[in-house]
């Protein structure tokens, strides 16, 4: 398998139904809302894409099974498996803020060995496959050089379903406000992932994330030189619906940070 040729078809794929997506922000309407559960909304737009991402992935590898967030598909592949999110952001999406993306994985066995997420407004492809580099746009991209948290800006994102953690959470987001150069939340996990690949954040973390959120960006991060682990420092940050992503310089002390603030391991369980 040419892993580079396949995420170059997985880009151009992205991008195809980018276009899609970016054609139907404005036609986004209350009636084409439904809800999920708790805050968690989907539209016929994330239906749709996924449906398109699909049906070419097959083409690419025939044999190859799901893991997608609408589950427009159900398929186990023995070898191969797609973890796709047709529309990361999906909130920012219906109320028109322009921060959301395409993310794509591909994983083989139990490890990724190509990722691609193309954030739609600004015309961003991020992508990384497994014997090569992490890439914006035909540019090589590494994490950045901070060596500290005071010199870093923080990604995170909020729960939305499980508040079971929020005290501890809060403690975190509070510690970083006050010793970091500040902490943003855009709305989109697979664009937290890529910003910290590219250098523009020190760091991200979040709880309440599913595999379709966090691998394609993961991966990219691990391959422009950082590092992801779920938040007792382990690696079940794929499944475990917990992450941390960082350079790293920083990766030591932004990791014991978040974990001071679990010192219950029983909050450590998903």
């Amino acid at each position: 398998m040419n892993y580079q040729i396949l995420c170059e078809q997985v880009c151009a794929l992205a991008k195809n139904t980018g276009k899609f997506l970016k054609q139907e922000v404005s036609q986004i309407q209350s009636k084409d809302i439904q809800v999920k559960g708790l805050h968690d909304f989907v539209t016929y737009v994330d239906k749709s894409a996924e449906e398109k991402i699909v049906s070419e992935l097959i083409k690419l590898i025939p044999n190859a099974g799901f893991i997608a967030e609408e589950n427009t598909v159900s398929i186990k592949g023995e070898e191969y498996n797609w973890i796709i999110d047709p529309l990361d952001g999906t909130t920012n999406f219906i109320h028109g803020i322009p921060c959301y993306a395409i993310s794509i994985a591909l994983m083989r066995k139990n490890v990724i060995v190509v990722g691609v997420v193309y954030e739609i407004n600004l015309e961003e492809c991020f992508y990384a496959w497994e014997g090569g580099a992490a890439y914006l746009n035909g540019k090589q991209i590494f994490v950045s050089e901070k060596k500290n948290i005071a010199d870093s800006l923080i990604a995170t994102g909020f729960p939305y379903y499980d508040y079971s953690r929020l005290d501890e959470y809060m403690n975190i987001f509070i510690y970083f406000l006050k010793n970091s150069h500040g902490v943003r939340r855009l709305g989109s996990a697979a664009v937290d992932l890529v910003y910290v690949a590219c250098g523009r954040f020190e760091g991200f973390y979040e709880y309440g994330l599913r595999p379709w959120d966090v691998a394609a960006g993961a991966f990219i991060v691990q391959k422009a030189g950082g590092t992801v682990y779920d938040f007792s420092g382990q690696s079940n940050y794929l499944f475990g619906k917990e992450i941390v992503a960082s350079n790293n310089l920083i990766s030591e002390d932004f990791n014991l940070k978040i974990q001071s603030f679990f010192k219950n391991k029983d909050l450590l369980k998903t």
